[in-house]
């Protein structure tokens, strides 16, 4: 199978390219920066907002595309909104790519397009696009109607992944991207304050392993066939506090965290906790990492990464 990945120097894009070339696809990735963790993912730099709809610098066919290219912080987009546009931008550039060359499509989405609600369990058909919370939701949601449209019009297959919180290997470039579970095992780990923003928030910490399980499957039923048009949650499907967090970063480290505890932030979403039945039941995803276990590898890895 020949994969085109963009965003492929990212987090979720190394792992899915390594865990593709580890089965023997061929793999291309597309980033506007090259890869920090790995040369053995091919990578062509390109910065999407650039090129011309649908005039992707690769040559040959292509099985899929997988879209995971965007701007990620939700908060540093409510900062500065014209990189939620650029979201929507680089969007449309792919999706016409995928729409002249007839190539099925993978979306990263997220769970940020159910916005702020109180539900404990949120299904694929509760996401209420009237309300973004963020332009980094309101991005996703643009970005996810445009692929519906395309389906509709055009007779593009899709699948669309809703993640959620995806942590462990390949995410700590705090200095380009301040993820939180990185952030805060490297600041405990050297007795640093840490701020937590929504002491009570409670979210769906997702393993990448799992995320790139869920994924890869879903890849191998869309270029079949068996599975196209369908909207998934992937995630772990269990909540935690950010205290939860916070306290079994620093249970694994064996340091005492030194905590403030402010209200979240604008944008942010204070609760959500993923209904993956859809993903078991089309896709056969089943999670293998809670948070007690990954957090625990996440540190394993960073260590040998030598960034504690």
């Amino acid at each position: 199978m020949r994969v085109l990945i963009t965003g492929s120097s990212g987090q979720i894009g190394t792992n899915l390219g390594l865990a593709l070339l580890d089965r023997g696809d061929e793999v291309v990735g597309l980033d506007i920066r090259p890869n920090a963790w790995t040369d053995r993912l091919p990578t062509i730099r390109c910065n999407l907002v650039s090129v011309a709809p649908g005039e992707l610098p690769v040559s040959g066919r292509f099985d899929v595309v997988v879209h995971l290219a965007a701007h990620a912080k939700v908060f540093e987009l409510v900062e500065q909104p014209h990189r939620a546009l650029e979201n929507i931008d680089m969007g449309f550039r792919v999706f016409e790519y995928c729409r002249r060359h007839r190539t099925p499509l993978v979306f990263g989405s997220s769970r940020e397009v159910y916005g702020d609600i109180t539900r404990h369990v949120t299904d694929e058909s509760h996401a209420d696009f009237v309300v973004a919370e963020s332009p980094y939701s309101a991005s996703k949601i643009a970005g996810e109607a445009l692929i519906y449209s395309y389906a509709r019009c055009y007779e593009l297959p899709y699948i669309v992944f809703r993640f959620s919180n995806v942590y462990g290997r390949y995410d700590c470039d705090i200095e380009r991207l301040e993820r939180v579970i990185p952030l805060f095992i490297r600041r405990i780990a050297r007795g640093e304050p840490i701020t937590v923003y929504g002491r009570e928030k409670v979210l769906d910490f997702t393993f990448v392993d799992d995320c790139v399980d869920g994924i890869r499957r879903g890849i191998d039923a869309l270029v079949s066939g068996r599975v196209r048009e369908e909207t998934i949650n992937l995630a772990y499907g269990q909540g935690a506090t950010l205290v939860d967090l916070v306290n079994l970063i620093g249970l694994t480290l064996q340091r005492e965290p030194d905590v403030r505890y402010e209200p979240s932030r604008a944008g942010e979403v204070t609760r959500y906790v993923a209904d993956i039945r859809k993903a078991r039941e089309l896709l056969g995803y089943e999670p293998q990492t809670p948070l007690s276990a990954g957090v625990p590898r996440a540190i394993r890895w960073q260590r040998e990464m030598g960034v504690l």
